[in-house]
C-alpha cells in the first residue's frame, strides 16, 4: 500500500474512533440527563413527550453521523487525499 493510501486510511480510522465516541457519548449524556431529571418533568403527557424529543435527538443523530460514516467511506480517497495535500503544503511553508 502506497503512503498516501496509508495515510488516507489513518485518517478515517481516527475520524471512525472519534464519530463512534461522539454518538456513544451522546447517548450516555442524553440516557442520563433523562434518568436525573424525570422526577422534574411535569407528569402526565410531558414525560412522553419529553421521551420522544429526546428519542427523535438520539435517532436523528445517529443517523446524520452514519450517513457521514458513509460518504466518507465512499470518498475517502477524494477528502481525506485533498486533506493531505493541503497540510502537506502548509508543512511546506512553515519550514
Amino acid at each position: 500500500m502506497s503512503d498516501l493510501k496509508q495515510r488516507i486510511e489513518a485518517m478515517y480510522q481516527r475520524d471512525l474512533i472519534i464519530v463512534y465516541a461522539f454518538v456513544i457519548g451522546l447517548w450516555f449524556a442524553v440516557i442520563f440527563v433523562m434518568v436525573v431529571t424525570w422526577n422534574l418533568a411535569p407528569e402526565g403527557p410531558w414525560r412522553t413527550i419529553l421521551m420522544i424529543g429526546g428519542a427523535a435527538v438520539l435517532l436523528f443523530n445517529t443517523a446524520s453521523m452514519s450517513a457521514l460514516v458513509k460518504h466518507y467511506k465512499e470518498d475517502k480517497d477524494f477528502i481525506y487525499g485533498l486533506d493531505i495535500k493541503h497540510l502537506d503544503e502548509m508543512r511546506g511553508h512553515r519550514h
